[in-house]
Parts: structure tokens; C-alpha cells; sequence
């Protein structure tokens, strides 16, 4: 069996053992709905389809931790993320590359703010005060290469989650490994996220992890500088709501496309064909599930843009600033 193929069926048995808990985990909300939400203005412009390569972009350890790697050495982003109805996240990250260990070390804060609440007594009275509720999350990564191919990784996170004076907080673990062809613009990578066990919840019925199970491709073209990725998620759960194989298939699934016009430019566009079904209204021309957005590099810092259409309700902005220590 060729070393690539062998690879493959390594990799994808190593990910579908290690989820195979998660496929008897109820489907309902989670209390970390922070773990949901891209990280940075490329993944949101891109709709989700991003894990396939890492074009020296530190937040590409949030999609897979396997993606880290020298040239991620001592660069550092900043996102803002301005959400619908007052809700605002925050994402930092950064790598530093070390010899002695013959791998690339990450770490990552993300915050996000649901604002502020107007308190009410049992009868639904207003009291006059307010409260606040809010989700943390602190990661720290580790990713080495294998050879000049593959690629492997872990993220270890804290999460942190609360609503006045009620808590919750969690343990996760995301494994990733990555196999790449970079002389033929190839890419392919596999990630289980969201793996571990909460310390501490809400409610009587407990909180879950999302886990997330992910496979992603992206293609250089040979002739165009068009990158192209499509990407595999939630691939634990498998429910056909809609009564049509294909169609659920298509709401595990998204694409994007990555336009470098010239080195200081890049033009962004992404499709989540689930997104759109949950949120359309039925309407014509409704673009709910689109991402577009552009990335600009200048001399030392990089700025990234993005809008994620969410039909009527409005959209998402999301703003990402990079650079190099």
C-alpha cells in the first residue's frame, strides 16, 4: 500500500476510534457555544472551510492543531468578531516555533461577551438591575512534523462559561494530523475536537461538548491562484431531519475559495449549506450561509475582513489583525 494511502487509513481509524463515544452523545445545546464560532476573518470568509493548509496563519491552529508549524514561528493575531444582539468575541493567538523540541508550540485566549441582561423576579417583574454572561476559553498547542508530509498535533483546553452568578467550566482535547504536497498545491488534514469532560454545568441535565470530527482538502490550482478547500464537519452526527440522504450529506459540508490577487492581496468566498437551510427565510436571493471577505499584507501587519450573511437577522463582522514579532 502506498505510504500515502497508508497514512489515510491510519489517520481516519486513529479519529473515528477516538470518537467513537461521541456518536451516543445526545444532540442538543451546549453552554460553550464559543467552541461554535470561527476564530478569525479568513475561517468566517471562508464559511467554516478551512483546515487544509496553513498559508503562516497562527489561527489555523483552532481548525486543526497539526496545521502549526515553523512558519507559524513568533506570529501573532488579534479578531474581533462583532455578533448579532450586543453579542462580541475576542480571539488571540500565537506560536513560537522550538528547536529543542522539535515542534511548534501555540497558545490562544477567546472570550465572548453576551452583554448585558435586564434581571426579573419569578412573576417576571423587572428588578431594575442587570446581569452579564460570558464563555473563556484558554488553549495550549503543540504541533510536530513527521517527515516532509505529515504533520501531527493536540490542542489542550480550559473553558470557562457563566450567567450572573452561576458557572460552568470543561476540559477538552483536540488531535489533528495533516499530510501535505505542497510541490502539487495538495493538502489534507483530519481533526477530532471538542474531546473531554465537564467539571462543572448549569443544570440538572448537564452540559456537552460539541464534539467535532472534520476531515478538509484544499486544492492550489495549477494555473489560477485560486486555493479551493471543502470541508467535512460534525461527521459524528448524522440525523437526515430533511428525509433526503444528499441533502444532509451537503448540511455536513462547506467550500470556500481563496484568490491571491498578487502577493499583498487576497479575495474570500465561502459557502455552509447548513447555515443557509437553518436560517434562510425561503425568499429569493437569500444569501444567508455566505462568507466573503479580503485579507491585505502589508510590510510588517496583516488585516483580514470578513461578513458571514445570517438573511434576516443581519450579519456578522469580523475583523483580524496579524503580524510577526
Amino acid at each position: 500500500m502506498p505510504r500515502f494511502a497508508r497514512f489515510v487509513v491510519v489517520a481516519s481509524l486513529l479519529l473515528v476510534i477516538a470518537a467513537s463515544d461521541a456518536f451516543a452523545q445526545p444532540s442538543r445545546l451546549t453552554g460553550f457555544g464559543l467552541l461554535r464560532l470561527e476564530p478569525s476573518a479568513r475561517a468566517t470568509a471562508l464559511a467554516g472551510a478551512y483546515g487544509a493548509g496553513t498559508g503562516e496563519d497562527v489561527n489555523a491552529l483552532f481548525a486543526n492543531p497539526a496545521l502549526l508549524d515553523a512558519t507559524s514561528h513568533r506570529r501573532l493575531s488579534v479578531s474581533y468578531l462583532n455578533h448579532l444582539a450586543d453579542i462580541n468575541a475576542g480571539f488571540v493567538a500565537y506560536a513560537h516555533h522550538v528547536e529543542r523540541l522539535a515542534g511548534t508550540v501555540g497558545g490562544a485566549i477567546r472570550f465572548l461577551s453576551y452583554g448585558d441582561f435586564e434581571r426579573a423576579d419569578t412573576d417576571g417583574t423587572q428588578t431594575g438591575d442587570t446581569f452579564g454572561a460570558s464563555d473563556a476559553i484558554v488553549t495550549v498547542s503543540y504541533a510536530r512534523p513527521y517527515g516532509e508530509r505529515i504533520g501531527l498535533g493536540a490542542n489542550v483546553h480550559a473553558l470557562f462559561s457563566s450567567i450572573d452568578d452561576a458557572s460552568a467550566q470543561a476540559f477538552a482535547l483536540d488531535l489533528g494530523a495533516t499530510y501535505l504536497l505542497p510541490e502539487r498545491g495538495f493538502a489534507l488534514s483530519a481533526s477530532l475536537r471538542n474531546l473531554g469532560v465537564v467539571t462543572g454545568d448549569f443544570g440538572e441535565t448537564g452540559d456537552v461538548l460539541p464534539v467535532d470530527l472534520r476531515f478538509s482538502v484544499s486544492k492550489q490550482l495549477q494555473y489560477v491562484p485560486l486555493l479551493i478547500t471543502v470541508a467535512g464537519y460534525d461527521l459524528v452526527s448524522f440525523e437526515n431531519e430533511n428525509g433526503s440522504a444528499l441533502n444532509e450529506i451537503a448540511r455536513h459540508l462547506s467550500i470556500g475559495g481563496e484568490l491571491q490577487l498578487g502577493k499583498p492581496f487576497a479575495v474570500r468566498a465561502g459557502y455552509n449549506h447548513r447555515l443557509h437551510e437553518d436560517l434562510s427565510t425561503g425568499e429569493r436571493l437569500d444569501l444567508a450561509g455566505l462568507g466573503i471577505g479580503f485579507g491585505l499584507n502589508l510590510r510588517r501587519v496583516g488585516f483580514d475582513y470578513a461578513y458571514n450573511a445570517w438573511s434576516s437577522f443581519g450579519g456578522l463582522h469580523h475583523l483580524t489583525l496579524r503580524t510577526r514579532l
